[in-house]
């Protein structure tokens, strides 16, 4: 029998730091925008358990009523809910990172379909 262990979570508070700084993709507030870790496992992005977050490059920029929303519900459903393909704008944002107009940029354009990149 092999035993897996967790891998260590890959942490970047620059990252963090970069998408606090954006508006929110669903309203577009930006007063109180929050970095929230997408969850749920796809291509490229390893299974977490509910005690263990994503890593840092897995995360969007969401006002705290939206991440409350987020986690309140079905995460897929709510990103379907809300029209956003929340893994197509982690890729893009953590290759954007410190580029604060091309975030912005990406995060008033998140709604699928209009999202370029």
């Amino acid at each position: 029998m092999t035993l897996r262990f967790r891998e260590p979570r890959v942490k970047s508070e620059k990252h963090l730091n970069f998408v606090r700084g954006l508006c929110c993709l669903v309203c577009h507030d930006n007063t109180s925008t929050e970095a929230a870790h997408v969850r749920f496992s796809c291509e490229g992005k390893r299974q977490t358990g509910k005690s263990e977050k994503p890593d840092d490059k897995w995360t969007v920029p969401l006002c705290g009523r939206h991440h409350r929303d987020q986690h309140a519900m079905n995460e897929k459903e709510f990103w379907l809910t809300v029209g956003i393909d929340p893994i197509k704008v982690c890729r893009a944002l953590w290759s954007a990172t410190g580029d604060h107009t091309e975030g912005e940029r990406i995060a008033l354009n998140a709604v699928i379909g209009e999202m370029v990149r």
